[in-house]
């Protein structure tokens, strides 16, 4: 936990930005009458029923202190989705000078270098690997991961049932680019300083004799 709250502290810097990795399941729910649009003191109307069209997933990631955020869409979330995303963050143009992206997400089993060893060739998978620092949070421990707390925010807006992949797409496109241009960010102070204090109790006792 301390780890990732000192990598929290770190001072901007474009060499090794900081970014959160997380991702988020959607359901996918088409209605089945068209809603009513809303009108001069009339709300827009919705019917109950709706129709299920499965799922799709939403990688997201953070830089906190720059205040940018990349989403994308895709059927599911496994090891080579994780490798392809994580590699379009390494290759996109902000970073092209970083050394090094320091990369903050949980321990699910799909965030880890094996995972770009089965997507790409090996020389091509240790090109992304070095490219990147790793930092898990711990088991139990999601919330230290500012990444999910946008897309948190990204559930809160998305009001109006998506039925599809095109339609969550979209939507998340325009979530990413509002959020960008408006540059809201997360004003983290949680310490670890404040963690020895309030979850003192997570700590190991240690008995003098």
């Amino acid at each position: 936990m301390e780890d990732v709250l000192d990598v929290y502290k770190r001072p901007q810097d474009a060499k090794f930005p900081v970014v959160a990795m997380d991702e988020k399941p959607v359901q996918l729910l088409a209605d089945t009458r068209q809603s009513l649009p809303a009108g001069p003191g009339r709300s827009r109307r919705q019917d109950h029923e709706y129709k299920r069209n499965g799922t799709a997933n939403v990688f997201c990631a953070f830089e906190p202190l720059g205040n940018w955020r990349r989403l994308e869409v895709t059927d599911c979330r496994k090891r080579c989705d994780w490798a392809k995303f994580v590699q379009s963050i390494v290759n996109a143009p902000r970073y092209r000078n970083a050394e090094r992206i320091v990369l903050v997400m949980d321990q699910l089993n799909t965030h880890s270098p094996i995972s770009l060893y089965q997507a790409f060739p090996p020389a091509q998978a240790r090109t992304i690997a070095d490219k990147l620092e790793i930092h898990h949070t711990p088991k139990h421990g999601s919330w230290l991961n500012v990444a999910e707390i946008e897309l948190s925010v990204l559930g809160k807006r998305l009001k109006q049932r998506v039925g599809d992949k095109a339609g969550l797409t979209g939507a998340c496109h325009v979530f990413e680019q509002q959020r960008n241009r408006s540059k809201s960010g997360v004003n983290w102070r949680f310490t670890s300083a404040d963690a020895r204090v309030k979850l003192k109790r997570l700590y190991p006792t240690i008995e003098l004799s």
